[in-house]
């Protein structure tokens, strides 16, 4: 029985409410070549007339039995050059679609089959790209001068605070941490007391920690008083909070919008502060614009880059992880690659893509999506394109395609790779050619002991602190999806390395051409992968437009180029 088609109703209908019966039963198979639906008198004399014409042709001689079979060939032919395929050849009715247009399709695993052969014959070279995988001449040009911007433009002694603002950080481990140096940003324009950030308890994330357990709170309070001039209290002093019944819901929680300027807060925050003694700002994130005074960027920049620290615990861990990635990367001079994986179930059932895994896997993901989303993508008009979204390079690389772009770049299997992702969807089926392919593979769980992870089970904003410090100090980072983790990780890395992200953010509308090419030749794979990397190599100094981020880009307002510095010392010798 044919259903109601949800691509439109098609011709004219009849009122029965019943569906219409099979066209091939109501013609019979040999009355129809179309089997179309609701024909009268024209359409069964039309096709009477067809039927007769080739009646006739077939009667006549030997000779003009080749004009069916050299129209159809013609026909295919033309159809071929426009992409299309033969799908069936039934009784003189030639059936065709579509074909599907160049890196719509998952084909990988294909690609990885042809190509296996020729990564195992470059196993264990002597040329791997790791121990030159950036061009130096390009950089090393830029240092960290947070100190100099916040002593010309900061207060030389703590002001006189206008009141206290209460902010609540919502979000997983960096949208927090976006809140709270907005915050710190925020409180130094208004000459307010910052009290130390709320962490709101995520839906997703599920991580009730608080702020000490998860940042260094002394280090950053000291931080704060002694070089921003920017008073911080850990909580509402207890005469202040009795002007609100001892409930902290009932100060006045005002709705800033997204992204709003310097003036809005002095010109709408402000007074509401000074008149109440304290205000709240819930949520928080992305509540302050990017672009802003030098004076309120340098707030922003020391927070970030210079105040803000991971608590003594999670410090402790995460170097002794980094020591055994360094030591496990012998063969590389102790340099090894990480990569942020984006391929949890969410992920992939947000992005709306499709793999290997058939029927089973489209279902898991319409479970997951209603479980995450509540009819979000089942909403009237809302139609899914699977293929439309990989030619757009918004499909999570799956594991197969991160190891087989490192490849494809040079990175041999003497290479120690780290992954720091969450919960990978069928972890063991996904995984496995990654690590085929980089058999000196790492996570958190095979490089920490499960006593040394204990204390932080249930608390995922502890295991990505653990993450981003083993990234933070790789020598090559690879992100694969975009977020808050690579983001910061990227403005972090150019801060610390001289203006240079080192890292790998690939052109994915290109990767989903390459991966859907079986037949690609692997010096020509090597050849297009060899200039994605280039191309990050060139990107990875980016400086900040007026739109973007400082803490993805800190060049200019975080960091000085070292050239000047050495210009400017030089004339004062001369």
């Amino acid at each position: 029985m044919h259903g109601l088609s949800r691509l439109g109703t098609g011709g004219t209908r009849s009122m029965s409410p019943s569906p219409p019966s099979s066209p091939r039963l109501r013609y019979g198979s040999n009355k129809s070549f179309g089997g179309r639906v609701g024909g009268g008198k024209q359409s069964s004399a039309v096709d009477k007339m067809v039927l007769f014409l080739i009646s006739a042709v077939f009667r006549r001689k030997g000779v003009l039995l080749f004009a069916p079979l050299l129209y159809i060939s013609i026909m295919l032919l033309c159809m071929g050059s426009l992409g299309f395929d033969v799908v069936n050849l039934k009784k003189a009715i030639v059936v065709v679609h579509r074909r599907a247009p160049p890196g719509s399709l998952y084909r990988s695993p294909q690609v990885f089959v042809k190509l296996w052969p020729f990564m195992e014959a470059e196993n264990n070279g002597s040329s791997n790209t790791l121990l030159s995988v950036w061009n130096l001449k390009m950089h090393q040009s830029w240092r960290p001068c947070v100190n100099k911007i916040i002593s010309k433009t900061g207060p030389s002694e703590l002001p006189k605070s206008n009141g206290f603002l209460i902010i609540e950080a919502n979000g997983g481990l960096n949208q927090q941490r976006l809140s709270i140096c907005d915050a710190v940003a925020v409180a130094g324009l208004l000459n307010a007391t910052l009290v130390i950030p709320i962490f709101h308890l995520n839906s997703v994330w599920r991580d009730s920690s608080k702020f000490g357990e998860i940042f260094d709170e002394e280090f950053f309070m000291d931080k704060l008083r002694n070089n921003l001039k920017v008073n911080i209290v850990k909580e509402l002093p207890q005469d202040v909070l009795q002007g609100f019944n001892n409930n902290i819901s009932s100060i006045v929680n005002l709705r800033v919008k997204g992204w709003s300027s310097p003036s809005h807060y002095l010109q709408k925050v402000l007074p509401k502060l000074e008149e109440m003694r304290a205000v709240r700002i819930a949520p928080f994130s992305n509540r302050l614009a990017h672009s802003v005074s030098s004076s309120i960027q340098g707030l922003r920049c020391f927070a970030n880059f210079e105040a803000l620290r991971f608590s003594e615990p999670i410090r402790m861990l995460a170097d002794k992880m980094v020591d055994r990635m360094v030591n496990n990367s012998s063969l590389s001079g102790g340099k090894y690659i990480s990569v942020h994986l984006r391929f949890e179930l969410d992920m992939v059932a947000f992005s709306c893509c499709e793999y290997d895994g058939g029927q089973e896997e489209r279902h898991e993901m319409d479970i997951a999506r209603e479980k995450g989303w509540r009819g979000k993508f089942r909403r009237r008009g809302r139609v899914i394109r699977p293929g439309a979204n990989r030619m757009d390079g918004k499909c999570p690389l799956t594991p197969l395609e991160v190891g087989m772009m490192l490849r494809g770049m040079g990175f041999d299997n003497s290479t120690t790779v780290y992954v720091a992702a969450g919960n990978i969807y069928k972890e063991e089926k996904y995984m496995a050619p990654l690590r085929q392919m980089f058999p000196r593979l790492e996570t958190k769980y095979t490089l920490a002991t499960a006593e040394e992870l204990a204390p932080f089970k249930g608390h995922s904003s502890r295991l990505a602190a653990l993450d981003y410090t083993v990234c933070l100090h790789s020598e090559v980072f690879v992100t694969t999806q975009g977020g808050n983790f690579p983001h910061f990780l990227m403005g972090h890395r150019r801060y610390l390395y001289g203006g240079h992200a080192k890292t790998i953010k690939p052109d994915k509308r290109k990767l989903a051409l390459l991966f859907d090419s079986p037949d690609i030749r692997w010096e020509t794979f090597k050849l297009q992968l060899k200039d994605v990397l280039r191309r990050s190599d060139v990107k990875g100094g980016e400086m900040k437009k007026p739109s973007g981020s400082l803490y993805t880009f800190p060049m200019p307002d975080c960091m000085c180029k070292h050239s000047e510095e050495k210009r400017n010392n030089r004339s004062k010798l001369a």
